[in-house]
């Protein structure tokens, strides 16, 4: 009998993770690819295969944690419907898939650690990338948008407690993706046409959804909260804001992205408990060495006035996901995140 999820925090260490995206279609290869190379002290993750096609992308893959809600596949893109299209029924197997071949691997190990990380789009991204039945996206009716961010809630609380029964993963961290979350504040999305663009949601609707999900997946154990946005520089500062607000444990962002604002923001964030992803490898670039990466990381946290010894806060990642690189290509990446976390850790024991 697997033991139940446990949120006592241990000592902070740096540690690497990945987005959830992997490249190839065989999950086992994805999963040996994972946790050999940031298994235990590091952050590994529950793989997805874009390359598998239909139902295997992120919003496919998204829609599927609704609860009560069904969607199917339209010229457009997926559309929220009265019952399971086939290739949303085929998305829920590659996703059932996943998750058994992740328990079966995790139980072949000796020592599988206890913690694991999912990830999924966030109410803001699903309202913005999943359509109405006429063919306007869910974000322009309000009713839509609520009901898809309650839905959401129910269904990641199923999804976390689901992936804790068939893994056995004590620690987990759930990072919600928002990477439209800008354009829904800014009333920068498109409609359907293409003619004009969608009025903007208020910050306070978008805590009120964030506010929600994380609320449902603290209670159901839940290590920790990580809320991740893209947006340019002003408008990612109100979303951190709001992501603080609506009790997110952590932040994401990429480190080539943040200005001073920003990064002051996290200083303060840091300081108060919250915990970093920070992006620091661009998929597919040429990496830094140990050194040079180590030192790109410490310049502004030691600018901001944080000490060494708060590295801890820090879990680096790549700044995407690692599908559209090739099996070796992606190792090499998350090969190098978990040479810099044991680089950083060195740093911040000796402080």
């Amino acid at each position: 009998m697997h033991e139940e999820l446990s949120t006592e925090p241990a000592e902070r260490q740096v540690q690497a993770s990945a987005h959830g995206p992997m490249p190839g279609t065989d999950p086992l290869e994805a999963v040996l690819m994972v946790r050999g190379e940031i298994g235990e002290p590091n952050l590994p993750h529950l793989q997805q295969l874009p390359a598998r096609g239909v139902g295997s992308d992120n919003i496919g893959r998204g829609a599927q944690l609704l609860e009560d809600l069904a969607v199917d596949l339209q010229p457009y893109g997926w559309r929220l419907a009265d019952a399971p299209g086939i290739d949303a029924r085929r998305a829920a197997s590659a996703l059932r898939t996943d998750l058994n071949v992740l328990s079966d691997a995790i139980g072949a190990e000796e020592k599988p650690g206890t913690e694991l990380k999912i990830q999924f789009p966030g109410p803001a991204t699903l309202a913005a990338n999943l359509y109405l039945r006429h063919g306007e996206r869910a974000v322009s009716d309000h009713g839509a948008r609520r009901d898809l961010a309650q839905s959401l809630a129910l269904g990641a609380v199923r999804h976390l407690q689901i992936l804790s029964r068939t893994t056995g993963a004590q620690q987990v961290t759930v990072y919600i993706d928002e990477p439209d979350a800008g354009a829904v504040l800014n009333g920068t999305l498109p409609t359907a046409s293409g003619y004009r663009t969608l009025r903007s949601v208020p910050a306070s609707e978008i805590r009120g959804w964030w506010s929600e999900l994380t609320d449902g997946l603290h209670q159901a154990g839940a290590a920790a909260v990580v809320i991740g946005a893209d947006a340019e520089p002003g408008t990612w500062t109100t979303l951190a804001t709001t992501a603080l607000e609506s009790g997110a444990d952590g932040l994401g962002a990429n480190a080539a992205s943040l200005t001073v604002p920003g990064w002051e923001l996290l200083a303060a964030a840091v300081e108060s408990g919250s915990r970093l992803w920070l992006g620091c490898l661009e998929p597919g670039s040429q990496p830094p060495g140990v050194v040079d990466a180590v030192n790109a990381i410490r310049r502004p946290w030691r600018q901001l006035g944080l000490p060494d010894s708060a590295l801890g806060a820090l879990v680096l990642s790549p700044t995407a996901g690692l599908a559209d690189l090739s099996p070796s290509g992606a190792t090499a990446v998350l090969g190098h995140l978990a040479g810099y976390a044991e680089a950083l850790n060195q740093v911040r024991v000796d402080a």
